[in-house]
Order: C-alpha cells, then structure tokens, then sequence
C-alpha cells in the first residue's frame, strides 16, 4: 500500500532498467484476495488507476488503446465472428470492445479473481457498460479449465487478456493452454494473446509463436501499438489464425459496423500488421 505522506506511485522494470511513476491523489481501495492484491488510486492526471501486486494494470486516460488493440483487430479479420470467449479481462473494458460488435452472439468472460471485476464495477463503471448486455456472460472460474471444456470448434474468437506471466496468469503462456484453445477454435477461428512489449519482451513473444505453431495454428502475427502507462510505452497483442490469413479490415466494413473508436482504424490495422520484431 501507498505511504499516506507519498504522492507518488512508482512501478519499476527491471528488465529495462527504468520506472514510470503516476501523481496520486487518493489510495481507494485495496484488497487481497486469494490470488493477488488489488489497489485502486486517484491520479492527477490520468484518472484512476488500477495496480494488482505492485504492476499497473490500466489508467482512465489511456486503457481504450490496449482494449480496442486486443479485441478489434481480431474481430474485424475474422469474416463474421459469433461465439466469442476472453480469459482474464476482469475490468470488463476487452468485453465492453467484443460487445460493439452486433454480429457477436455471446461473449463469455472467464476471470478467476471476482474482485477484480468488482473493483471495476465500482471505479471504471465506463468498462462495465456492456456487462449486462444479453450476450455477455461472466464467470469467475480457472480458465485453464475453462477452455479445456469448451467442445471442440465451437468458439469464433478467443482473447486472453491476461496480467503479466506470473502467478495466476503464468499457465496463460504454456503450449498446453494454446493447443487447448486450438482445439476449441473452429476453422478460421482467431486467438488473440497480450503479449507484452515488443522492445522488452522479444524472448516471451518468440515463445508465443513457437507455441501456436506448435499448436497447428497457420497465420501468426505480433501487433503493435503504444500504452503509455505499460513498460517501455509500446506493447502487443499477437493472433494466430486456424487456417486461412490475417488480413487487414476494409474501410467499408469498419465504417458500416457503426462502431465508435478511439484509436483503431484500418490504417491502425494495417500498420499495426506491419510490426516487426526487434
């Protein structure tokens, strides 16, 4: 927890050698659960902030880049997605993306920390606009299990936006959890993971790949695009395809779906499938 004389919260990365810090207003909440601990702050200027052990999970002011990266888009190269699932996501901003689009059916969220979601019900109601959306179902379970379960081919698109590889997320990276959602993804369904920081992480997002080309997905490909409150300002969200390319969306397909971004476009997209590992 924050010192009440500090004004300040700083996280550290070690790996780069660097640290961002955020102004603080007010410490909100804290809670430990029995899988992490959870702090939520009022920030000078960024809003409010979430911090789950110690890391920075998102901002007011700059969390629609990495939600509208994570889910749009996978949702737009897949030619109509309708079954949709996202592991992890217990602030409900990947959801609230996933249900933009009128073409989903059903999205299922699978977060194993319920007081996450929680949380964000109570500080980032915006996020959680969608959550009770017919479509939308929310489940507190392991969605390693989860997606285990799924019958095969039966799932359009699945995102696993996910904390960093440790503690409860760290079986989110193993080659068993890709080949799960292999299994689960019809043909030319779509798996979308965050991974990471392109400059920071390069070792982390090969092994990404050498896991869903282990796992017999056909197209991979690691998009980029800034956040600025995640180490380095840069991050990821890789996609493997079972079958078929990952292509960029039309203009004329994004501009019918009537859906109101921030950042992403199809010029975003097309760049944003250009990125190339350092």
């Amino acid at each position: 927890m924050l010192p009440a004389h500090e004004k300040w919260f700083t996280e550290v990365c070690k790996e780069a050698g660097s640290a961002i810090s955020w102004g603080v207003e007010a410490h909100l909440a804290h809670a430990t659960t029995d899988y992490q601990t959870i702090d939520i702050y009022q920030t000078t200027h960024w809003g409010k902030l979430m911090v789950i052990d110690g890391f920075v999970m998102l901002t007011t002011r700059d969390n629609f880049l990495y939600h509208e990266m994570l889910t749009h888009p996978a949702l737009f190269s897949h030619p109509d997605p309708k079954q949709v699932v996202v592991i992890g996501g217990g602030d409900c901003g990947t959801l609230r993306e996933v249900l933009a689009h009128d073409g989903v059916q059903a999205a299922t969220q699978v977060e194993i920390d319920e007081q996450v979601t929680r949380l964000a019900e109570e500080h980032f109601p915006e996020l959680c606009e969608r959550n009770h959306d017919p479509r939308a179902q929310l489940l507190f379970d392991d969605g390693l299990a989860h997606v285990k379960n799924i019958p095969p081919g039966s799932v359009d698109v699945i995102i696993v936006d996910s904390t960093d590889p440790i503690g409860p997320a760290e079986g989110l990276f193993g080659p068993g959890f890709v080949a799960d959602c292999f299994a689960a993804l019809a043909p030319g369904g779509i798996l979308v993971q965050q991974s990471e920081s392109p400059l920071l992480h390069q070792k982390l997002i090969h092994g990404i790949h050498a896991n869903m080309e282990q796992a017999g997905f056909e197209t991979i490909r690691t998009l980029g695009f800034p956040q600025p409150c995640y180490p380095s300002g840069w991050w990821s969200a890789t996609q493997a395809r079972k079958g078929g390319p990952i292509e960029p969306v039309s203009p004329e397909r994004f501009t019918a779906s009537g859906i109101q971004t921030r950042y992403f476009n199809p010029g975003v997209h097309v760049g944003a499938l250009a990125t190339q590992l350092p």
